[in-house]
């Protein structure tokens, strides 16, 4: 259990950043709290910095259940993939635009909105299970006991959604080591309910887990396949659940990494091959998995299979059962229009 409370002194409200000896742009909680979304301009450059309102918006996406991917303040492709998942959620037209009917259907009650940025007391089960390094290589990573976290920042930016350059901008200098209290966003409890069918639209990178209503439950932006290893098409059904699943390596099966030509067994952990979670699909050698890299989702290939970041996966996994349908699609509900 997270240990969250919502004052700190008035001294660490204002945070300054130093990027390489360079004084970047004052980042404060009260900033990202107090933001105004209707501010934000989708089609201009992204900022170098994690900009407060685009941070505001992300966590409110998160907590509709329509997932920004990783909260790191930019506007990128999963935030306007978010906002036309939220529309799709709330039958509003799908566009994708951040436009006064979502402001509104997002922001809710307003200054009544839970605080996005939240203080956090580090404990010491947070330092534990900790490793010094993770290799690149399956053959050095097959040699480990685990493949936990290299430090409590990763630990701490995994569990409340965020990107490791936001989690720094808003603790500069900090060392997370237990006792210290820092500053996270609360991007609010996981999602839950009874998914019935789940859609997977290879097209916009985005997987759709619809309830036995019909209603759509949740929305995130996903990792399907690439070029070199597509993701497989047509109907397939969830076979099984496997939480921090050990990963067996067979090129032979599966694919070439570096120059490893043998059946390995990597261990588990949040940054093994496949995350935390693996939904395994009736498809053979095909699943619904997490990532050791939450940045990269929807930008760089996977090998066939759909990565998510680690904690939409274990949302999803908290909401499936074995005989889910998984509709490999090129168009969804939530693909604008």
């Amino acid at each position: 259990m997270s240990s969250m409370k919502t004052a700190l002194p008035m001294s660490l409200l204002a945070l300054t950043i130093s990027v390489g000896g360079a004084s970047a742009r004052e980042l404060q909680p009260e900033a990202i709290n107090t933001a105004s979304i209707a501010s934000i301009e989708a089609g201009k450059p992204k900022p170098a910095d994690p900009d407060p309102a685009i941070a505001r918006l992300q966590v409110l996406l998160d907590r509709a259940g329509s997932s920004p991917g990783e909260i790191d303040g930019l506007y990128g492709e999963n935030v306007s993939k978010a906002v036309a998942g939220f529309e799709a959620m709330n039958k509003l037209p799908v566009d994708g635009r951040l436009d006064p009917e979502v402001i509104s259907h997002l922001e809710g009650n307003g200054p009544n909105v839970a605080p996005i940025v939240e203080s956090y007391v580090v404990s010491a089960e947070d330092a534990a299970g900790l490793v010094d390094k993770i290799p690149e290589d399956y053959g050095e990573k097959a040699k480990m006991q685990s493949l936990g976290y290299v430090n409590v920042a990763e630990k701490l930016s995994e569990r409340f959604h965020m990107g490791i350059d936001l989690l720094n901008a808003l603790n500069p200098g900090s060392q997370f080591a237990p006792g210290d209290t820092v500053w996270v966003v609360n991007s609010g409890p996981p999602r839950e309910g009874k998914v019935k069918r789940i859609e997977a639209d290879k097209k916009t990178g985005q997987v759709l887990a619809y309830a036995e209503d019909g209603s759509l439950l949740a929305v995130y932006p996903a990792t399907i396949g690439s070029e070199d290893n597509p993701a497989p098409s047509g109907k397939h059904k969830v076979k099984g659940v496997a939480k921090m699943p050990v990963y067996r390596y067979d090129p032979k099966r599966n694919f070439k990494q570096g120059k490893n030509d043998k059946v390995l067994t990597i261990p588990k952990g949040p940054n093994g091959p496949v995350g935390t979670v693996w939904i395994d699909l009736t498809e053979p050698t095909y699943g619904i998995h997490g990532t050791p890299e939450p940045k990269l989702i929807d930008k760089v290939g996977s090998h066939g299979c759909v990565r998510l970041t680690n904690w939409d996966a274990e949302e999803l996994a908290g909401m499936v059962k074995p005989g889910v349908l998984v509709d490999f699609v090129n168009r969804s509900a939530a693909t604008p229009k």
